[in-house]
Order: structure tokens, then sequence, then C-alpha cells
């Protein structure tokens, strides 16, 4: 059974946040993929992935390319896993299911908390996904450095 981590983004922009989460993810020893439901805000987030100099550098592409089931950090709209993830993030509303909390290592939630419409977006997910026994925790930067303020299920 998977993990479910809810990042409720209060100070840092996703283009902050993201990285820091993908990088932990391939320390792991993860792929990821990173599901959106705008191809143009992924591919903007696709340039920012590639400006974050060397010490920085994560591995990645955006779906649809050649070479999507090799990819450590895949960038897409669709619901597919063509790469093996071990892990996916979900970003700006894109949607998980309970079947994908419970089969992959963990699946994350990145929301907006200054945008209340993807704060109940989000509360919406952790229903469902605690509701099917996912194992989930709440963590918030709003005090500035993340914080672990709820939790849910058995955590193994």
């Amino acid at each position: 059974m998977g993990q479910a981590m809810f990042y409720h983004l209060t100070r840092s922009p996703l283009e902050a946040a993201l990285p820091m989460l993908l990088a932990r993810s391939l320390e792991a020893g993860w792929h990821v993929v990173v599901r959106g439901t705008d191809a143009g805000r992924l591919d903007w987030l696709d340039q920012r992935l590639w400006t974050g100099g060397d010490e920085s550098f994560l591995p990645h592409g955006l779906a649809g390319g050649p070479h999507d089931a090799l990819q450590p950090v895949l960038l897409t709209t669709g619901q597919e896993v063509p790469n093996g993830a071990e892990c996916l993030m979900a970003v700006d509303g894109a949607e998980i299911s309970a079947e994908e909390g419970r089969r992959l290592a963990r699946v994350c939630v990145l929301f907006d908390g200054n945008d209340p419409a993807a704060v109940d977006h989000a509360r919406g997910q952790w229903k469902v996904l605690s509701s099917a026994g996912v194992p989930a925790q709440y963590w918030s930067e709003e005090s500035g450095r993340w914080q672990k303020k709820a939790e849910s299920g058995a955590q193994g």
C-alpha cells in the first residue's frame, strides 16, 4: 500500500517546491510522473526544471517523446504511467485515483493554498484517498518551514 502526501503551498510557488520533492523522490530511487491539467503549464514547468543549474539538475522530459519509458521524471496531462513510476505528483488539480494511491509507493498532491478552489479540490482528494485506506499526511509551509499538520490511516 502506498502513501499520500499533501503539500499546501502558501509561501513557495510550485516551481520552487516541485524540484525539492522531485530530488527527494529520485534520491529514493523512484521514477516519477508529474501529472498536470494543462499542457502549456507543464511546458512552462519543464522550462523551469531545465534552468535550475548543474547542482540541481533533474533529469526529466515531457510526455509524447520517443523515450517516455526511460524518463526518471515525466511531465504529462495523461492518466498513463509509461515510465514505471513509483511516485505520482499531481499539480494544478490533476486527479489521483484511489487505485493509484494503493498501488504506487507514493502519491503527492501539491496545491496552491491561496486559491480556495484548489484547497477544496485537495480536501476532496484527501477524502477519496483516505476513505480508500491510503495512509495520508498533510504538510503546510504556513509557518515558514514544512510542518506535518494532519495524518490519516496507518503509516508504514
